[in-house]
Formats: C-alpha cells, sequence, structure tokens
C-alpha cells in the first residue's frame, strides 16, 4: 500500500510517499511545495492544489493522511493556514483518495513515541524508521512522519471497522461499551 502524506502550509507544503508491506515500511519520495511569502492568496492556493495533484499523479498513492490545523496565537495566521490545508485536502478527495487526518501530537508520538518531540528528533526518527541516507528538511520529514502515522494505524482501522457491525448498539458509559 502507497501512502501520501501532507504537511499543509501556505508558503510550503510538505509531502511524503512511503509503502507499507505488512510491517515495513519503504521510502519512495518526499519533497515540498513552494508558493512563496509573496502575492495574492488564490494563485498560492492554486499552486498547492496543482502541486498536490502532480504528486497524486505522479505516485498513485492508494490513501492519504494530513496534519491537522492548530490554533496559532494570530487567527489570520490560523485560517491562512486552514485554507492551505483545505487546497490540499481538495486536491486528495478530486483524485477519489481517502484522506485520514491526524494532530501534531499523534504524529509526533507516532514516530517518536513523544508527543512533545522537537522538529529535529521528528526528522531523525523519520530518517532513521525509513532507513534514509541523511535527514530530510523540516516540511518533507513532518509530511513522511504524517506518512508513518497513518501506515501505523491502518491496521487497527481495519480492526475497527471489521468489529463494527458487533459493536452497534453499544455506548461509551464511564470508559466501557455497554449494552
Amino acid at each position: 500500500m502507497i501512502i501520501l502524506g501532507i504537511d499543509p502550509g501556505l508558503r510550503t507544503t510538505g509531502f511524503g510517499v512511503i509503502e507499507k508491506h505488512g510491517n515495513k515500511l519503504r521510502y519512495i519520495a518526499s519533497g515540498t511545495v513552494k508558493t512563496g511569502s509573496e502575492g495574492e492568496l488564490p494563485p498560492r492556493l492554486k499552486v498547492i492544489l496543482r502541486g498536490v495533484s502532480e504528486i497524486v499523479g505522479t505516485y498513485q498513492p492508494d490513501c492519504a493522511a494530513i496534519e491537522k490545523v492548530f490554533v496559532n496565537v494570530n487567527p489570520q495566521s490560523t485560517l491562512l493556514l486552514g485554507q492551505a490545508r483545505g487546497a490540499a485536502i481538495c486536491a486528495l478527495v478530486h483524485a477519489d483518495l481517502s484522506v485520514a487526518e491526524y494532530t501534531a501530537l499523534q504524529v509526533k508520538q507516532a514516530v517518536t513515541g513523544h508527543g512533545k518531540a522537537a522538529k529535529e528528533q521528528v526528522q531523525d526518527m523519520v530518517s532513521r524508521l525509513l532507513s534514509l541516507p541523511g535527514l530530510p528538511g523540516s516540511d518533507a520529514a513532518d509530511a513522511l512522519g504524517v506518512a508513518i502515522c497513518h501506515a501505523n494505524s491502518i491496521d487497527a482501522l481495519a480492526m475497527l471497522g471489521a468489529l463494527a457491525p458487533q459493536l452497534q448498539g453499544l455506548r461509551m458509559k464511564r470508559g466501557r461499551l455497554v449494552g
């Protein structure tokens, strides 16, 4: 299974493509889609949309995962990041890919085992987990981390999907499933 991870950003959107075969992960590609820091918003969003679409066309992933937006101190920055994320998601769903979403905390936890890991720790662990010859750039490393997080979650999600019919009619009460 080929997984595309996306780390959205208005200036730089990172991408990472990996293959999951059983419990093994193999690096395929990574990089960035750059829009620069100048210019009107709509053309910059178009660059993200087209860039992610080209990546999908090139690597033909089976599924995708994207990092969720966190709320910044500056609400305007959060809105702009959300729009960049939306452009990337549109490219993914337009290609009929399923899109999973993970928080930065979930990604860091999956990659480093610690939800408050520094960017450098994520880069180092991504490099180790994928047996890369060097460290990827921070945006590409974050995107590869998103892909790794999804690769680690796929089996658990499939099990939950298989159990779904058996869980119908149950609800949570005080942290336990009850009928």
